[in-house]
């Protein structure tokens, strides 16, 4: 017999989040431009270290990115603000995914670079609250996840914009279990979610000169949200005829990342959230590993900066916190050079990671007292930035890679 009264139920339910997301339109329909950091008097810069390893490798990663900003930060032209309060203890404590006093100073900022965050799975000793991060993209509307992978020998240059506010993640913490035998979860499109972030895509293709973009969506089969992805991609992409475009299912791309034969030819994806979170992992991999990735979340007011792997606790109670690898955050603080308008210092940064990474590797990081520190590696980033040949000694190491890779 069908549970009426659960219907009826979920009906109420469901109803109060259409409100929800319908009132979100409105919002982003009148939302403004993006933020000119050339004109800011002061670029605040807020560090939130997280908890697990976030703490060790996000204070490795702001020695990085304040030898960088040495004479900004002199001149106060930029601020570095200390932010507390995303601990899982923390957070437990007040039963919200970002505590209301942690956000407000999060919101006096106009960046921010933060270290991993738990958060709690079944099973965990913690309650189930929202992710951190989640909720963060969603009170700092940072819509566009950003994720470069390089892997210079391989002919590999991708750029993953995935959206970071819609999808099957908006409401994963709003989904119901209608009776005992049934459970549901919901995925969000908006026409306005959804054409920024493919615009945004399509802009960076044609601005850095790299005019081919791939969509990838399961449009075939999740026709309604899926369908709305690839049909606003087409009348986004006839702004941009110099642009090359074609579209992937999630499936076969995976599978093409890692064919030889086609991966080289790959340059800017734009993607929705859960296909987005599945990819670039595979994708940080092939470059090395989620350790050696950066992220990078971006909105019009807000922007904030991270490694894209977890907290690893464990390595925090076995002691071997000191020892996490900072590449990841290090990396982050390259695309924040990006962003506020330091390019050339997040170039060499870029550049002086692959040569510490990928080719010298004078310093190991192995998460253990056999190989470097988190400080000792930042530093050894710190020293390869000031070499004089730092430039040619990268073109001649990726040169030479690519000859062994042939």
């Amino acid at each position: 017999m069908v549970d009426e009264k659960a219907i009826q139920e979920a009906q109420e339910k469901f109803g109060k989040l259409l409100r929800k997301q319908l009132e979100r339109v409105e919002v982003l329909k009148g939302e403004g431009d993006w933020v000119d950091y050339s004109k800011l008097d002061k670029l605040i810069i807020g560090v939130c270290g997280g908890d697990g390893i976030g703490p060790y490798i996000c204070a490795s990663a702001q020695k990085v990115m304040e030898f960088l900003l040495a004479d900004k930060i002199k001149a106060g032209k930029v601020e570095i603000r200390q932010i507390d309060g995303l601990t899982i203890e923390r957070r437990v404590e007040v039963m919200k995914a970002i505590p209301d006093d942690t956000l407000a100073e999060l919101k006096k900022c106009h960046v921010i670079l933060k270290g991993p965050t738990t958060t709690p799975k079944k099973g965990d000793p913690w309650p189930n609250i929202e992710s951190a991060n989640v909720a963060m993209r969603k009170e700092l509307d940072l819509f566009a996840n950003v994720r470069p992978v390089s892997v210079p020998e391989l002919g590999i240059n991708w750029t993953f914009f995935r959206e970071n506010t819609e999808g099957s993640y908006v409401m994963g913490s709003e989904g119901m279990n209608v009776t005992d035998d049934l459970a549901m979860d919901f995925c969000v499109a908006t026409t306005q979610g959804t054409e920024r972030i493919i615009r945004l895509g399509f802009d960076y293709a044609a601005k850095n000169n790299l005019n081919y973009v791939s969509l990838v969506t399961k449009a075939n089969i999740i026709k309604t949200t899926d369908g709305k992805f690839l049909s606003i991609a087409e009348k986004v992409a006839k702004e941009y005829p110099q642009v090359r475009w074609d579209d992937w299912f999630i499936d076969i791309a995976t599978a093409k990342l890692i064919d030889p034969a086609r991966r080289s030819d790959f340059r800017v994806f734009v993607l929705p959230n859960l296909y987005g979170d599945i990819i670039t992992d595979e994708a940080a991999q092939i470059q090395g590993g989620v350790g050696t990735a950066g992220s990078a979340n971006l909105g019009k007011r807000y922007a904030m900066f991270e490694a894209i792997h977890g907290s690893a606790p464990r390595m925090v109670t076995e002691g071997r916190a000191k020892y996490a690898d900072p590449c990841s955050m290090i990396k982050a603080v390259a695309l924040m050079m990006n962003h506020i308008g330091e390019g050339e210092k997040g170039r060499k940064l870029e550049m002086a990671l692959d040569i510490c990474c990928q080719f010298e590797r004078k310093l190991v990081m192995t998460g253990r007292d056999t190989g470097a520190t988190g400080d000792e590696f930042a530093q050894y980033v710190m020293d390869t930035m000031q070499r004089s040949d730092l430039e040619s000694a990268w073109n001649g190491y990726v040169e030479k890679a690519k000859k062994a890779a042939q």
